[in-house]
């Protein structure tokens, strides 16, 4: 197939987990556009990210418009009618994304992957949605041309996590997750005693999340003063050097444990049957899956017995 040589749009707005799993994709489009500008539309939250990983020339910010807002919405189809983009890949493939490849008219449409009615590289798998991320786009970009794509991976984004001054060997703990589906969240009371035997073994536990898990985070380290609450305070360039570093990871099926898997470390994820693993799981070499009916029947116990056989370093 013939590969364009004008301007490339991709993309991918979120969430943390798929956007990070979009990394091995970003990779392929710009080693498949090599000689192309590539551009990538995105929200506020992974700017920092997109541009620390190299993957794109350029940067766009999609503030996602109300559909009540005329002014922003005139704004973003200006800055995608106006970007000459010969090709675009959509990574998000919504409803929200479908809508931006109608933007185009009237006028020349750019070749475009994805889902949109009346595209030119359409994903057409009507068995796309029982497919997990990575599977699924590897399929899409293959539809247009684009044959390899390598795993996700976030090696060329670094943060600077000496600030923090977290004693090693630390242990990542993730509480949160999305408030609309407490049932994805193991028990808050577990995760205190399990910090409290790493603890007790000489690993420091270290929660993260956002800042709206501050709570959570709160009820795990009261009182407990080797527990170093970060809640709130890393940005994403952090969480993956963090996750670099280190010796496990353990949290519920959320964003910042996509980040871990990809980045190598020893990670135990949290499923109950409120998410399906074989459409979602964490990807990566030391993934453990611990998954129970209801996450309250996964005790202390089991979690620790899945821990890393080897020792901390």
């Amino acid at each position: 197939m013939m590969v364009t040589d004008g301007p490339i749009l991709v993309i991918k707005l979120g969430a943390l987990g798929d956007f990070v799993q979009a990394t091995g994709p970003f990779a392929a489009i710009r080693k498949h556009h090599s000689n192309c500008r590539v551009v990538l539309l995105t929200t506020p939250p992974f700017a920092d990210m997109a541009r620390a990983g190299g993957w794109f020339d350029e940067v766009c910010l999609d503030r996602r418009p109300a559909a009540f807002d005329v002014a922003g919405g005139l704004a973003l189809r200006k800055k995608i009618r106006g970007g000459g983009f010969s090709r675009v890949y959509d990574l998000q493939t919504s409803d929200r994304s479908n809508f931006y490849f109608r933007l185009f008219w009237p006028g020349t449409k750019p070749e475009w992957s994805g889902i949109a009615k009346g595209c030119s590289h359409p994903h057409t798998n009507p068995r796309r949605d029982s497919m997990h991320t990575l599977e699924r786009q590897a399929e899409q970009l293959n539809r247009a041309g684009i044959d390899s794509v390598p795993p996700p991976d976030l090696s060329c984004v670094a943060a600077d996590i000496a600030r923090f001054g977290v004693p090693e060997p630390f242990a990542l703990l993730v509480p949160g997750g999305a408030h609309h589906r407490p049932a994805k969240r193991w028990p808050v009371a577990y995760f205190r005693t399990l910090a409290e035997q790493l603890a007790s073994n000489g690993i420091t536990p270290v929660v993260i999340g956002s800042g709206s898990e501050t709570g959570l985070a709160a009820e795990i380290s009261s009182g407990l003063p080797a527990v170093r609450n970060l809640v709130g305070q890393t940005s994403l360039l952090d969480l993956a050097a963090l996750s670099y570093c280190a010796w496990v990871a353990i949290g519920n099926d959320t964003g910042p444990m996509h980040v871990a898997a990809i980045a190598g470390c020893h990670c135990l994820a949290l499923y109950s049957d409120e998410s399906d693993p074989t459409l979602c799981a964490q990807r990566g070499p030391n993934v453990t899956i611990l998954r129970r009916e209801a996450l309250e029947l996964l005790d202390v116990d089991a979690v620790v017995a899945a821990l890393p056989s080897r020792s901390p370093p």
